[in-house]
């Protein structure tokens, strides 16, 4: 799958929102290959609140050898 997730209509609107008000998750987000930005979306399908994307978000970076 070659999926460009950054300007993307698929990305989801929750991460889309949450990325843009974090510029570090937002450029790891980035600079991720099409599959690890794909991996990374998936995760985000069983996130139900704000809240909880905003942390996701926010762990991107720090856990970044996870993808």
């Amino acid at each position: 799958m070659n999926h460009n997730y950054a300007n993307n209509p698929e990305m989801p609107m929750g991460l889309g929102m949450a990325l843009a008000q974090n510029l570090d998750a937002m450029e790891y987000f980035a600079g991720l290959t099409p599959e690890q930005q794909h991996s990374v979306v998936e995760q985000t399908h069983s996130i139900r609140s704000k809240k909880e994307m905003q942390q996701f978000v926010q762990n991107l970076p720090i856990h970044n050898s996870k993808y």
